[in-house]
Order: C-alpha cells, then structure tokens, then sequence
C-alpha cells in the first residue's frame, strides 16, 4: 500500500514491464481521468492498471521490433496539442495552472508523446493487414442471439452542394485598405497585440495578440508561409491574400526549420450581389442534374466548396455515418437540414437555400434526399457496414490477445503484491 508522511505521498513501483514501469501515482491519475468520463465510470483499478501494462508491453515489444517514430513526427504532435490547449484555455491560464512556461510543459511532454505514437504505431502494424470476408461477417451476424440485435432509428442518405459567395474585387479592396491602415499605425508605435486584439478576424489567435507560435515548415498555407519565412525577426510584412483573407505578419522567431509569427487577419465580406451569383449558380447545376445531363455526386465532386469529410465534396457531397458509410441517423443530423429533409420526399433537391456556416460566413447550397430508412432491427440487408465494422473489431481484439500472449514470453512482467489480485498477467 502507499505510504504517506504527513500530506505527501511516497510514490512507488506498481508494475514493470521489462525497462518500463508504472507508478501508484500514473495509476491513480489514469483511474481518475477515466471516472471523469461518464462512459467509464464502471470502471476497476485493475483494468486501469491492465490498460498501463499493455501500453509498457507495447512499448517494450517496440524497442525489441526497432518500431521507431519521427522526431519531426512528435515535434508536430506536440505543437498541435500544445495549440489546442493554449486556443481552449489561453497561455497565460496554462502556465497559472502548471507554474510552467509553455516550453517547459512542451518539454515535459514530449517523451509521452511519444510513447504514446509508438504505442499507436505497434497497433497498426499487429493490425494493419486483418480484413474480413462476406462470409465471416455472415457468421458473426448469425452468431449474434436473435433478442440481442440492435435497433436502429431512422437514417438518411443526405448530399449537399455549398457554394462560397465569390467576394468581388471592390470587397477585397475594402480589406486591404483597412489593413494597410492597420500596418501604418504599428508603424507609427501602436502595439501589434492590441490592435491584433481589436481587428483581426482569426478568434484562435486574436485573444493572444495574434500569436500562432512555433511551427513546422508546410503547417500554414503556403502564401502565408512564404511570406513569413522570407522576413526577418521584427519585420512587418504587406497583406498578404490567402483564401482565408489578408494577412498582415510578422516573424517573430527562427529555430531551424521551425519559426514563430503573429498576424491580423482581415477577411472580405460579402456582398449581397456576390451571394446571389452563388445562388444562380446553384440554381443552373440543380436543373443539370434534374434533367440528367450530370449526376448530384460528379456536380459535388466537381463544384462543392464544402471539402469536410461530413458533407466533403470527396465524398460526392455525402454526409458520413459513423461507421463511414453515406447513411446518418436522423438523431445526429444539424437541425436545420433534419427539418428540411423531413418535408422531402426521397430522390429530390431543394432549391438554393442561403445559410450560416460555423464561422458566421454565408454560403448557399442545395440538399438532395437519396435515400431513406424506418427504426428497424439490425440485418445484413439494410446494415452490411456497421455488422462488417463489428466482425472486423472483434477479428482485431482476437488477433491483440493472440499478439499479447507472444509478446509476454519476450517481455518480463511483474505486478506489485498490493495487485495481485488483479491477475493483471494472466488476463493479457
């Protein structure tokens, strides 16, 4: 058991796993992380402690098969979860939280990120080549007690076509004006966080005086990244265009192939004329397809401004399921376009509808219907992609448990007695 001296707790050796080890305290921090979330709850310390010493046997097994990652790999791990966590939180209240800079805490992280990549490197490779045929999806269907299926609610096979309002030469004129009055003013003294602060219309970067901190080559679009890397430390750029506006930068920091800038951003807006181009355009493809001379899918995949997976023009305007086919449930659909297509009747398009995008943006698009299903019981038929998702996962925790049982007579394990109860090595 732990032992404790006053309010401190004296840390000690739960498990190791050849050269790797867990600690009482890595364990209780995992068991409270996976209370917090309310789909795990229920569970034990021991599969907590069970989850660690996979992870160290995967670790371990790693070193033995020279399954490596990328320093470059990591560093830009690192660096998007680092500006997740300053975007979500702000720097300041981070480094209040944790009595660190933010380089401290990236130096801290950066060996479990990495451990964490290789993990997920040796999963890939034990799994990556398991598939499964018709045949064993059939079986494990059959195999699946007729009372036990589930049931699922109402899906839809629902397209859409965005079309972006082409801002006009005057509007773009309009926003580099304004931010070459931006640029003179911190010429002439005013500070570059402050009016950063007040002006630019990038939310991420704004409240940080419009700081975007260090980066690797190839992260930002290239206009910007040309412009910023062709600076020096201190120098003030031009507006620069890029299709998220126009940028005013200023590099900060060179270290390598890595650099650090701040910039305003000033988006174009607009107009009403150039949103009602958008819907003509739409309305014109709408009649296309309604007379066949192209289909909904080549109309997507060839003029969608919407390039997300859900709703992507990849994916022939197609919304994605979960289990990444072209069917959604009506549950998790955006209320607005579930209000639409419940007045539709399958095989048809609506007409062009101006809306909001997630950044306030407008934008026009069209909805077509495909397809639509009623609440029924799992089949073959109707839900192929979702039993094949479940045969191909159960066909992957077989292969793991397999795996582990070759591994551990490569890997030496010990448990401390506190868990012996646990039979933590006999479960793997």
């Amino acid at each position: 058991m732990a032992q404790y001296s006053g309010e401190t707790m004296i840390d000690k050796i739960v498990a190791k796993v050849d050269n790797y080890i867990v600690l009482q305290s890595d364990l209780e921090a995992a068991y409270r992380e996976a209370q917090a979330n309310p789909n795990m709850r229920d569970i034990t310390k021991c599969q907590v402690l069970e989850q660690l010493v996979v992870e160290k046997l995967l670790l371990a097994k790693a070193e033995i098969d020279s399954v490596v990652v990328e320093d470059a790999r990591v560093e830009l791990d690192l660096d998007r979860r680092m500006q997740y966590m300053i975007g979500n939180y702000g720097e300041e209240t981070i480094e209040q939280q944790f009595g660190k800079s933010v380089e401290e805490l990236k130096e801290e992280m950066r060996d479990d990120i990495r451990d964490q990549l290789v993990v997920g490197e040796m999963q890939r490779t034990i799994s990556q080549d398991i598939e499964v045929t018709p045949a064993e999806v059939r079986k494990f269907f059959n195999a699946i007690p007729r009372d036990s299926l589930p049931f699922y609610s109402s899906e839809v096979a629902v397209a859409q076509i965005v079309k972006l309002p082409t801002v006009s030469r005057s509007q773009k004129e309009i926003s580099r004006k304004e931010l070459m009055d931006i640029r003179e003013r911190i010429l002439n003294g005013e500070d570059f966080a402050t009016l950063a602060k007040e002006f630019s219309d990038d939310p991420g970067s704004a409240q940080y005086g419009g700081e975007l901190g260090f980066v690797e080559r190839g992260q930002f679009v290239p206009e910007f990244e040309a412009a910023a890397l062709k600076m020096q430390p201190g120098q003030l750029s031009q507006p620069i265009e890029s299709a998220f506006g126009f940028h005013l930068i200023e590099l900060l920091e060179r270290r390598g192939n890595r650099y650090s800038s701040r910039h305003i951003l000033i988006k174009p807006n607009s107009s009403e004329l150039d949103v009602k181009y958008a819907e003509e355009f739409l309305d014109s493809l709408r009649t296309h397809i309604m007379t066949d001379t192209v289909s909904f899918e080549k109309a997507a995949k060839e003029h969608s401004d919407e390039k997300v997976e859900s709703g992507g023009a990849g994916n022939g305007g197609f919304f994605m399921g979960a289990d990444g086919s072209n069917r959604v449930s009506t549950e998790n659909l955006d209320p607005v376009i579930f209000f639409t297509i419940d007045t539709m009747d399958v095989g048809t398009i609506t007409k062009p509808m101006i809306y909001r995008m997630a950044d306030g943006e407008p934008a026009v698009r069209i909805l077509y219907l495909k397809s639509k299903s009623k609440p029924h019981v799992a089949n073959l038929k109707d839900d192929y992609q979702k039993i094949y998702n479940a045969a191909l996962q159960e066909k992957r925790t077989r292969m793991m448990q397999d795996w582990f049982g070759d591994a551990r007579k490569q890997v030496y394990i010990e448990i401390d007695p506190e868990y012996e109860d646990c039979n933590v090595g006999n479960s793997i």
